[in-house]
């Protein structure tokens, strides 16, 4: 898994590359929390378009980054899922809680 990040306009998003499996999901985990607290935006954007497999526990890592994010008042949206991540996101009703711009 790579993780790429850009800040513009109040706008942190991040881009990643690989699975987001049980396998890559301390390291997505850890980035994420990281890249969270060193930086301050208005705005998170996860792009997906280069995730290619996600599991229950890419799921929980979005989970809890979506609980950190809404506590410091900052909304949380994806873009640019795949037809498989978008079936896994459907199926556990993330899309109920995270929005997909």
């Amino acid at each position: 898994m790579e993780i790429f990040f850009n800040l513009s306009g109040g706008t942190l998003t991040v881009s990643l590359d690989g699975e987001l499996d049980e396998h890559n999901s301390h390291f997505v985990r850890a980035k994420l929390d990281n890249l969270i607290a060193m930086h301050t935006f208005n705005y998170f954007v996860l792009d997906f378009s280069k995730v290619t497999f996600m599991d229950s526990t890419g799921i929980g890592v979005l989970l809890g980054r979506y609980k950190k994010l809404r506590a410091i008042g900052v909304p949380f949206v994806i873009k640019n899922t795949q037809p498989q991540v978008d079936k896994v996101f459907n199926a556990s009703g993330l899309f109920n809680v995270i929005t997909k711009i």
